[in-house]
């Protein structure tokens, strides 16, 4: 009797485990984990009070990062351009929070925490959402849940593409039309029907294309350097790994150290990123996604158009041809 049957299914029952274990460390340990690091928030008002209030925020060792502002106006403009997730501009009446729901609603409850247990019992703390989360989304649930999707769709396009055998400029041209279609798609849902975002349609249909095909377009290359096994290698980069470190449903400042930081590099989080900056900053801070993207997407790209692979099963192999008889 054949041990090679025993072998494999020994093989199975110890694989499993391991990659259920592995799943759920890359999604419960960062959430198990949150808490503010190196938080950008900022500071603004007299010199002496402000210096105070920063001081209580640096008592919290590598919790915060702290900006000094010379007044509300300053502060208010750092937080729609992302400088700052919020501030607090001290005032004769107390202190006034500044936040932006719609960068992180975890991060502006954050700091209402922070800001109300650092001052005296009975004294008041006025808040403004600066740039409020829409009546649609207000805590931020749908954007949230949109990354694993858009990850699925790429992994999608990628794994279809290689396993139908679609090579070269012909990839290429189906990757990027997927992309597209999914874009205006989810855009549809998402802006049209749900109003959980709410910036100019076409640049969000934009942003979702170009993070759908950066994931698909890695797959796609992935699968055409090493063949089937780069289709498992993207799936663990785009949808483990990818999606789970994000923290687009946080923030990658709440996230543990260097998975934060990691997430971003990635096409998931650098796509989520992207997506808030479109859809309620115009734009702000959104250059280091896009390049991101696009190096994902120009990585990928290169390899489906000039890596030589393996046929796939789906493919014909071509028969070698016998050698001309001379003489």
């Amino acid at each position: 009797m054949s041990t090679a049957p025993n072998r494999r299914a020994v093989a199975v029952i110890l694989l499993v485990p391991l990659v259920v274990t592995f799943a759920l460390w890359t999604f419960a340990w960062p959430a198990a984990r949150i808490a503010p690091r190196d938080l950008p928030v900022g500071v603004a008002g007299p010199a002496s009070a402000a210096q105070q209030l920063e001081q209580r925020f640096e008592q919290r060792d590598g919790a915060f990062d702290v900006h000094r502002f010379d007044d509300e106006a300053a502060a208010r403009t750092a937080i729609e351009d992302r400088t700052v997730y919020g501030a607090v501009v001290v005032t004769p009446q107390g202190p006034h929070l500044l936040t932006a729901s719609a960068a992180s609603p975890v991060v502006s409850q954050l700091l209402r925490e922070a800001v109300t247990a650092s001052v005296p019992e009975d004294t008041p703390v006025r808040v403004t959402d600066v740039v409020a989360a829409p009546p649609g989304d207000p805590r931020g649930s749908v954007l949230g849940a949109s990354m694993l999707p858009l990850a699925l769709a790429g992994m999608a396009g990628g794994a279809v593409v290689t396993m139908m055998g679609l090579r070269g400029a012909r990839a290429a041209l189906t990757l990027a039309a997927s992309a597209a279609l999914v874009g205006v798609a989810v855009t549809a849902v998402t802006h049209s029907w749900l109003g959980a975002i709410t910036g100019d349609w076409w640049t969000e249909a934009g942003a979702l294309a170009l993070t759908v095909l950066a994931i698909g377009s890695a797959v796609a290359g992935l699968a055409a350097l090493f063949g089937p096994r780069g289709i498992g290698l993207g799936a663990l980069l785009m949808v483990l790994l990818g999606n789970s470190f994000s923290g687009v449903s946080s923030a990658p400042h709440l996230l543990p150290e260097p998975v934060g930081a990691i997430g971003q590099w990635l096409p998931p989080g650098a796509g989520g990123s992207l997506l808030r900056s479109v859809a309620f900053f115009d734009g702000s801070a959104a250059g280091g996604a896009v390049l991101t993207l696009s190096l994902w997407t120009l990585f990928g790209l290169a390899a489906v158009l000039f890596a030589r692979r393996a046929p796939t099963p789906a493919e014909p192999v071509e028969p070698a041809r016998e050698p001309a008889l001379t003489g």
